[in-house]
């Protein structure tokens, strides 16, 4: 751009910024409200809203995330006339629950819901003399039961969050309607929410606080709720986005699907409510949420499917679709800001991966091991992995307000791959939740312990729990240490597999000790290799050997030590509420199928075994396994060299005999990958426990030293030549 270019540019600029700041702050007001209205009736991105309308409606709705995708489909009028022609004199509608006590999914909140609506409906139809009339005639009557009888929740989360996000809306939407005294008592309401608490928590009521700013017409108040909504727009604060564009919420834990995506969601509204007013985000802002969304929330998004993991104790019915679809809006919100090209282009891709059709293989491609948050994702072109560990520094998942009762063991080294993303769809009515994919628990018919927030009982009491990556592979590893139970388990992932390595499993209880492989929706034929043919298996088998493979829809198992194996393929039936207190009693049925380990009561048991997804009977089959070396397994070390790449975990310092005449010893506990290009040594290290300064090892008597720069973040992978 030559300099008179440059000029031009800047004097636009100048002029657009002095154009915002000249406003007075009753136009700023009246621009927000404008900006505000147009968020809440204007149309959305129709294959989007497609999509969403071929999700089945959960009957009750617990999740906020889900209630706001509903106002995006599009307008039912059949609806409308339903509440209108039910609403009662006293404005109450007979099939709300007004005498509801659950604390998730509190049904009285359907009434404030139906109130946004009506408002909506009024304001589409407010020059229509025919439909108008009624319309504000029922949201006086309903409005005034809410603020006549002031229904309460026994959740302070729906008195000072839920019950104004949902209501304020619907008050600017009608705000030409209210009486003086409907205004009061409206404001009333919404002062329940006052600024306060951390990450998505504050967010929510400061944007609360911004509605009440607007219908009192008080600048100060809308300035004060901008400035503490943004001041969450940062890296470094305990809850919130971390440093690994994951984001945490009660206490130091991931919260994707819960919190974050709540944060993601209203964060991008706010974008597009403060435009073209001084309170625009600055651009450093903004790119603080193109990063959360590109760095962060899209991988744990696969074809349309948010992952398991990321779900945290969300669990609801198709949670996996409407979180993705959540998150699916809020990138088109965030696209109409403030974007480098390659971001648009990135976004846009994003997009197209996971919300059109016919895509067999997506380009974004990679491993990534969140240090902040325990957790690993692996994506290949045609497959995705996802771990979740926990350890001292990192809550492995919650129990709060009955959601995720049977949940305890979920950060316990859960595995979940995906090929077209529904491998676990609604299967957590017929889970047995002991046996999670890739955990290492008891076998028992003892309830799950569930205290009410699982509270210290639901930390790993172990420091060592990391990953290490070179940007395509990876490995990861922990130490578990709960439950009176001790493990020593990590994961390799590469382009065909993953590797899962257990050791050292131990336990001070009486119980007997498996290892889940997988437990998954039955779609088509468990199959089990024997001689040169596969055989389905139906109800229970139990295997010993050796070399043992299995094949289930898209995936290939392959025991690669000799255990007692067990292979389950069979109808289930359980019941919603079993797991989720927010659900009345639901029963559900359907096919799984299940493969785990039985360690029975030995001491210092291991376990050695391959997942090969986006494979076939044929290929599963034909696995090489003799191109993989486990080198060790044991709780000094885990090592295995594939290809070029040697793969190690050092529990502790250790020697290794790595090859023909090839000596590695590593001084320091750590992760670490080596491989050798041309005549140097490539090693990519972490450093599991957050605590060292250097990582240290010899190759062949030759001293290497891996130093951590002081602002290199913990946990997070360093690479170095030698």
């Amino acid at each position: 751009m030559n300099l008179s270019k440059k000029l031009l540019v800047l004097v636009a600029a100048l002029a657009a910024a002095w154009s915002v700041s000249a406003q007075s702050p009753q136009e700023e007001l009246n621009r927000l409200r404008e900006n505000y209205i147009r968020s809440l009736t204007g149309d959305n991105n129709r294959q989007l809203v497609e999509i969403l309308s071929q999700v089945p409606r959960d009957r009750e709705i617990s999740d906020l995330i889900v209630e706001e995708l509903r106002r995006r489909y599009p307008f039912d009028w059949k609806n409308v006339e339903t509440y209108l022609s039910a609403l009662r004199p006293d404005g109450t509608w007979e099939d709300v629950n007004y005498h509801d006590s659950k604390r998730s999914g509190w049904g009285t909140h359907e009434h404030v819901a139906r109130i946004q609506k009506l408002a909506k409906a009024y304001w589409l139809k407010k020059d229509d003399i025919q439909w108008s009339a009624r319309i504000e005639h029922a949201l006086h009557q309903s409005l005034g039961y809410w603020l006549r009888e002031k229904p309460v929740c026994n959740n302070w989360w729906y008195n000072e969050i839920g019950v104004p996000k949902t209501l304020g809306p619907a008050l600017l939407l009608m705000q030409d309607l209210l009486s003086p005294e409907e205004l009061e008592g409206a404001i009333a309401v919404m002062a329940k929410a006052r600024f306060g608490m951390t990450g998505q928590n504050k967010v929510a009521l400061a944007g609360n606080v911004l509605i009440r700013g607007l219908l009192q017409n008080d600048y100060d108040l809308v300035k004060a709720a901008r400035d503490t909504i943004v001041s969450e727009i940062r890296t470094d604060m305990p809850e919130g986005i971390k440093s690994d564009w994951s984001f945490h919420q009660h206490g130091p834990q991931q919260q994707f699907g819960n919190y974050g995506l709540a944060y993601l969601t209203s964060l991008s509204e706010y974008t597009r409510l403060f435009a073209g007013t001084a309170l625009a985000l600055s651009p450093e802002q903004q790119g603080i949420l193109n990063k959360l969304l590109l760095d962060g929330f899209r991988w744990v998004i696969w074809k349309g499917y948010m992952d398991v993991n990321a779900c945290n104790r969300q669990l609801f019915e198709n949670t996996q679709i409407n979180k993705s679809l959540g998150v699916a809006f809020a990138t088109e919100t965030l696209m109409q800001g403030l974007l480098a090209p390659e971001e648009m282009e990135a976004m846009s891709r994003f997009l197209q991966d996971n919300y059109t059709t016919g895509r067999a293989e997506t380009d974004f491609t990679g491993h990534k091991h969140f240090w902040d948050s325990d957790q690993t994702i692996h994506r290949s072109a045609r497959w995705m992995g996802s771990l979740r560990m926990a350890s001292e520094r990192v809550i492995g998942t919650e129990l709060v307000n009955e959601d995720n009762l049977k949940g305890f063991y979920m950060g316990d080294g859960a595995l979940y791959t995906y090929c077209r993303g529904d491998e676990y769809l609604n299967i957590f009515p017929l889970w047995d939740w002991r046996k999670i994919p890739g955990i290492t628990s008891y076998e028992s018919d003892a309830p799950i312990p569930a205290n009410r927030r699982y509270g210290a009982h639901v930390r790993n009491q172990s420091a060592f729990v990391g990953g290490v990556t070179d940007g395509t592979t990876g490995m990861a590893a922990m130490v578990l240490n709960r439950d009176k139970m001790h493990a020593c388990k990590s994961w390799v992932f590469t382009e065909d597999c993953v590797l899962c390595l257990g050791a050292g499993i131990g336990t001070d209880s009486t119980l007997a000790m498996t290892t889940s492989i997988d437990q998954r929706v039955r779609r088509g034929d468990l199959l089990a290799y024997r001689g040169k043919t596969w055989t389905p298996l139906i109800g229970t088998h139990v295997a010993t050997r050796s070399g043992q493979r299995y094949f289930h829809d898209n995936t290939g198992y392959i025991l690669l030590q000799a255990d007692t194996c067990v292979a389950i393929a069979e109808r289930r039936t359980g019941d919603w509420s079993d797991f989720m207190g927010s659900y009345a009693p639901r029963p559900a049925e359907g096919e799984i199928i299940a493969l785990y380990l039985r360690h029975g009561r030995r001491q210092n048991a291991s376990y050695q075994y391959l997942i090969l997804p986006a494979s076939t009977a044929e290929a599963t089959a034909a696995f090489p396994v003799k191109n993989i070396r486990v080198l060790r397994n044991d709780e000094a070390a885990q090592a295995v060299r594939m290809g070029n790449t040697f793969y190690v975990v050092a529990y502790q310092p250790v020697s290794l005999e790595a090859g023909q005449s090839l000596q590695m010893e590593f001084l320091t506990p750590g992760i670490y990958m080596l491989r050798k290009v041309r005549s140097r040594w490539q090693i990519q290290a972490a450093d599991p426990t957050h605590a060292q300064s250097r990582l240290t090892l010899k190759i062949d008597g030759k001293h290497f030293d891996i130093p951590f720069p002081s602002d290199h973040p913990r946990g997070k992978t360093v690479t170095v030549e030698f």
